[in-house]
């Protein structure tokens, strides 16, 4: 099994698991205990549901053909009623409720010819963490640190910024899993006086035009439930709305609830 110890978020996540599941499970269940997290996550498959529903788990969010065309399940365990209960959930469904009620929009406009796309480079590493310490005060990763994102890189993400004046004002990545063909559209920021030219959007259409390219069928992003510019950018590209985790990291100054929104190619 692959485990993730976050301290940080004060969570455990299974992120896959062969053979066992009870094994796997108390294993799981240990390293909650050791670090006292207040929530566990199990990325569960189809078969596996309803023994985690037995074991006190509930369905959160769902991510269809996430194993290489078969669908994975986050299931969760609260250790804390203030984990569980969340105090955003009614304006989260608010802004949810208004998200999908929008007309779906083709490309937006074309933004100023100052602003220019590109895919990022390592060279851009500085920049990019400094553009998100200045947008985010809290993040789940450490995004703010250059070598943290070179590793990102390393490792095969792939990061599409907006230029305007040759400083970097907007970026997006794309973590992929090569063996499971899934692809996390993830760590998106723009810089607040930049926010009205739609830059987010035609970077997530760029990021998904390099992804069919290496075959990638199964995309899925993480949206902060309060936020209903990300929200509306990923209704209008198409992705469907899965689901939401509840008190699941620290973005800003306080735990925040995620939206799950997928689109398979």
């Amino acid at each position: 099994m692959k485990l993730t110890i976050d301290r940080f978020n004060k969570r455990v996540r299974v992120e896959d698991y062969r053979g066992h599941t009870e094994s796997c499970l108390q294993i799981a269940v240990d390293a909650a205990q050791e670090i006292q997290a207040e929530k566990l996550i199990v990325k569960a498959r189809a078969g596996d549901v309803q023994k985690l529903i037995a074991e006190g788990f509930v369905y959160e969010a769902s991510i269809d053909r996430f194993y290489r065309g078969s669908d994975c399940f986050f299931m969760a365990k609260f250790y804390q009623n203030e984990r569980r209960n969340s105090v955003n959930w009614e304006e989260g469904d608010r802004i949810l409720d208004s998200v999908t009620t929008l007309k779906k929009k083709g490309s937006p406009a074309v933004p100023p010819h100052d602003y220019e796309i590109r895919k990022a480079t390592m060279d851009d590493a500085k920049k990019l963490a400094a553009l998100y310490e200045t947008v985010f005060e809290i993040y789940p990763t450490p995004m703010n640190n250059p070598d943290y994102i070179t590793e990102c890189m390393k490792k095969g993400t792939v990061f599409y910024v907006y230029t305007y004046e040759k400083e970097i004002v907007s970026a997006a990545s794309a973590e992929i899993d090569m063996n499971e063909f899934n692809a996390e559209i993830t760590d998106c920021a723009t810089l607040a006086a930049h926010r009205q030219f739609g830059l987010m959007r035609r970077l997530i259409e760029a990021l998904e035009e390099d992804l069919r390219k290496e075959q990638i069928f199964c995309l899925y992003s993480i949206a902060r439930s309060l936020s209903y510019g990300m929200n509306a950018a990923f209704y209008g590209l198409g992705y469907k709305y899965k689901g939401r985790l509840a008190n699941n990291c620290y973005i800003f100054d306080k735990l925040e609830d995620m939206n799950m929104w997928v689109k398979t190619c």
